[in-house]
C-alpha cells in the first residue's frame, strides 16, 4: 500500500496534464468554413453559338445588267425605300419605248372601233345599214380592247423590269454586306447588299438532348458575349427545334435577344445559360455537401463540436457552385468545407490559425 501510495504521489508531480486544463481541441481555418445563408438560387442547361440578326434582307439582282449606281457602303445606316443600287440594262429603254408606243397604238384602235359601233347603231335602226355591220363593228370594238389589255400588260412588265433595275431597301436598318461595285456585271440571282435591323439578335445553340426537358419555350435566357467583358444580356427562348441532329443527337434553340441601342453586334460569340429553375432558397457551396447513395450530408459546426447533419438537398447551380438545402439546416449555420470536412464527428474544435511547429534544439529530430 505503502509503495502504490508513493507511485502515485510520483504521478502527479510528473509532466501530465495538470488538473483544471481546458481541452482547446482542433484548430479549424477561418477559410475552411461557410455559412448558410438564405439567397436567390437558379439552374439550367448551359448554351452557346453566335449572335445573329433576327431580322436581314438579302437583295440579289432580279435581271442582268452593269451596276450604274451602287451608293450604299457598309455600315452606312438606311431607311426603308433607300436606293442601295441601280443596274443599266440598253435593251430596258428600247422595250420601253415600243410598249409605250404598242399602248397607244391599241388606245387609237379601240376609239376608232367604238366609234364605228356607235355609227352602226344609229344607222342599222334606220335601216340604212344591214344589222351584220353592226355585229361586225362590236366584234371588232372586242378585238381592239383585248388588243390594248395585252398591250397594257406587256407594258407593265417593261415598267415591273425597270423597277426591278432599281434596288431599294426593304427594311429600315444597316448595311452589313456589299457585294458589288459601280461597273460590276452581273446577272440574275446575283447577291448585291444585305440589311439587318440591329434592333434585335437571335442566338442559335445546341442542346444535348438530355437536358431538354429543362428548356421550354419563353424561359429567360443570361448569357455573356464575348468583347463585353462583365456585362450580362437576357433574353427568351423563342423557338425549339422538334428534332435533334443525327450525328450529335442535340437539338437546336433559337434565342431572341433585345438590342434596342445597337448595343450587339452579329456573329460575335456567347455563351450563358438557360434558366430552368429559380428560386430562393438557403445555400451553401457544392462543396461542403457528401452525396451518397442513401442521401447527402454535411459536417456543420455547432457549439464548437463537429457534427455530422443529414440534410435534403434541392437545386444545383453549377455556375455559381452553390446547393440549395431544403431542410436539415437553417440560415446561419457553419459548416465546414475543404480539408476541414474530413474532421470526425464529435471533435471539439477552435476557430483559427494553427500555430508553426517549434525549431528543433540542437542535437534533437
Amino acid at each position: 500500500m505503502i509503495v502504490a501510495a508513493l507511485a502515485m504521489g510520483g504521478c502527479r508531480r510528473g509532466g501530465g496534464p495538470q488538473p483544471g486544463a481546458a481541452d482547446q481541441g482542433a484548430v479549424v481555418d477561418p477559410a475552411d468554413l461557410a455559412v448558410a445563408e438564405v439567397g436567390q438560387i437558379s439552374a439550367g442547361p448551359t448554351i452557346s453559338g453566335s449572335l445573329q440578326a433576327a431580322t436581314e434582307a438579302v437583295l440579289r439582282a432580279e435581271l442582268a445588267g452593269t451596276i450604274a449606281a451602287a451608293p450604299a457602303e457598309e455600315g452606312q445606316r438606311v431607311a426603308q425605300g433607300t436606293l442601295l443600287a441601280r443596274i443599266a440594262d440598253p435593251t430596258l429603254r428600247e422595250q420601253s419605248r415600243s410598249a409605250e408606243s404598242a399602248v397607244r397604238s391599241a388606245e387609237i384602235a379601240v376609239a376608232n372601233a367604238r366609234r364605228d359601233v356607235d355609227r352602226y347603231e344609229t344607222l342599222v335602226p334606220a335601216g340604212a345599214s344591214p344589222r351584220r355591220d353592226l355585229e361586225t363593228s362590236r366584234t371588232n370594238l372586242a378585238s381592239a380592247q383585248a388588243q390594248l389589255a395585252s398591250a397594257r400588260s406587256q407594258q407593265a412588265d417593261v415598267q415591273a423590269r425597270i423597277g426591278d433595275a432599281t434596288v431599294q431597301a426593304p427594311i429600315s436598318g444597316i448595311v452589313s454586306a456589299r457585294s458589288v461595285s459601280e461597273g460590276d456585271v452581273v446577272q440574275v440571282g446575283t447577291e448585291l447588299y444585305r440589311v439587318v435591323d440591329p434592333s434585335s439578335m437571335r442566338l442559335e445553340a445546341s442542346v444535348p438532348s438530355d437536358q431538354l426537358f429543362a428548356i421550354r419555350v419563353g424561359a429567360p435566357v443570361a448569357f455573356q458575349v464575348r468583347g463585353y467583358p462583365g456585362t450580362t444580356f437576357t433574353g427568351r427562348v423563342e423557338r425549339i427545334n422538334p428534332t435533334a441532329d443525327p450525328a450529335t443527337r442535340q437539338v437546336t434553340i433559337h434565342v431572341s435577344l433585345p438590342n434596342p441601342g445597337g448595343t450587339l453586334v452579329a456573329g460575335l460569340f456567347a455563351e450563358g445559360r438557360v434558366t430552368a429553375e429559380a428560386r430562393q432558397g438557403v445555400l451553401v457551396p457544392s462543396e461542403a455537401v457528401v452525396t451518397e447513395d442513401d442521401g447527402a450530408h454535411v459536417m456543420a459546426l455547432r457549439g464548437g463540436v463537429v457534427q455530422q447533419v443529414e440534410v435534403r438537398v434541392g437545386i444545383t447551380d453549377e455556375e455559381t457552385h452553390r446547393v440549395e438545402i431544403v431542410s436539415g439546416l437553417a440560415a446561419g449555420d457553419t459548416v465546414l468545407v475543404g480539408p476541414a470536412r474530413e474532421t470526425a464527428p464529435g471533435t471539439r474544435v477552435r476557430v483559427g490559425t494553427a500555430a508553426p511547429a517549434a525549431p528543433a534544439r540542437n542535437g534533437e529530430k
